[in-house]
């Protein structure tokens, strides 16, 4: 990988670790609305405006016995010009250097992980997110630290109507 790549992910895995973090403490917080499935909100980290989504899996499939919270995320950071960062909290540690298989219709993305993180590709996020407006469900494959496959089936009722509050909060461009 290169150290620009490195660089990029390092700084990625801490905003949405923060983001992640932000999300169970305290702050002022502005709900954009429930849209089915998914929730909108944005807040402010610091002095900078976030804006994200989420939404739990309508299934999660595994034999293991104990999982923490599993979740899905769309991240916009204007201030950054980040735009529909895709990550998904697994609900457990994942295999170092492992892989994550999302699936949304016939279309299929590999995600890249970290600790209990998974997330997209910087070039993949606009059409992860162009496949997630136009889905109806969605697909999330993974390995936990020990080894045990979990499938995490997701709704994406509401995901659009949802991405349209968070773009609209935050200035987004546009995603077709």
């Amino acid at each position: 990988m290169h150290s620009s790549r490195l660089a990029f992910i390092a700084t990625l895995i801490v905003g949405v670790s923060l983001g992640l973090l932000a999300a169970s403490t305290a702050r002022a917080e502005t709900s954009l609305g429930q849209f089915r499935d998914w929730t909108a909100r944005s807040y402010k980290d610091g002095n900078a405006e976030v804006c994200n989504m989420f939404a739990k899996p309508s299934k999660d499939e595994g034999d293991y016995t104990k999982r923490g919270d599993i979740t899905a995320f769309i991240t916009h950071r204007p201030g950054n010009k980040s735009w529909n960062v895709v990550a998904f909290d697994m609900g457990y540690p994942t295999q170092d250097g492992g892989v994550v298989i999302l699936e949304i219709g016939s279309d299929k993305f590999e995600l890249f992980t970290k600790g209990a993180l998974a997330f997209s590709y910087p070039e993949d996020d606009a059409k992860i997110v162009a496949a997630m407006r136009k889905g109806s469900g969605m697909i999330v494959r993974g390995k936990s630290q020990r080894g045990t496959d979990t499938t995490d089936t997701y709704s994406l009722s509401g995901f659009t109507a949802a991405h349209n509050a968070i773009n609209q909060a935050c200035k987004a461009p546009a995603v077709s």
